[in-house]
């Protein structure tokens, strides 16, 4: 193997630390271009997580009973609680008001114990599986 010779060795030294110098693979920066479009698709996206109709989701039953009664517990609950959905379903021979749309059993449960403050008969009900 032939080496070369000391002036193009030096040469070639230099010429690799001045590159070196010059080229940082890193520098701490870090900088996102993102469109404002992207916070509006997320935060439709959560939207849709929140549909009512899914059956895989726990809700949290606040009334069981006459129509009357279910709409007095469902103003009840809109008042004391604007955040949270509210649902109205006839399952024969009672009118039922449903609460929120939870992933888990742990948020339901949550919610519940909140809820439970105004509405103490209030309960979480399990997700049908099909």
């Amino acid at each position: 193997m032939k080496l070369l010779p000391l002036r193009h060795s030096s040469l070639l030294i230099l010429f690799t630390l001045l590159i070196c110098s010059y080229s940082q693979a890193q520098d701490g920066k870090l900088v996102i271009n993102q469109d404002s479009k992207i916070e509006k698709l997320l935060e439709l996206k959560k939207d849709i997580n929140k549909n009512e109709s899914d059956n895989e989701r726990y809700r949290i039953n606040i009334f069981s009973g006459s129509l009357e009664g279910a709409e007095s517990a469902r103003s009840k609950f809109r008042g004391a609680y604007s955040d949270w959905s509210t649902a109205l379903k006839y399952e024969t021979p009672n009118y039922k008001i449903y609460a929120g749309s939870y992933r888990s059993r742990l948020e339901a449960d949550r919610a519940l114990a909140l809820i439970k403050k105004n509405f103490p008969n209030a309960f979480t009900l399990k997700p049908k599986k099909d």
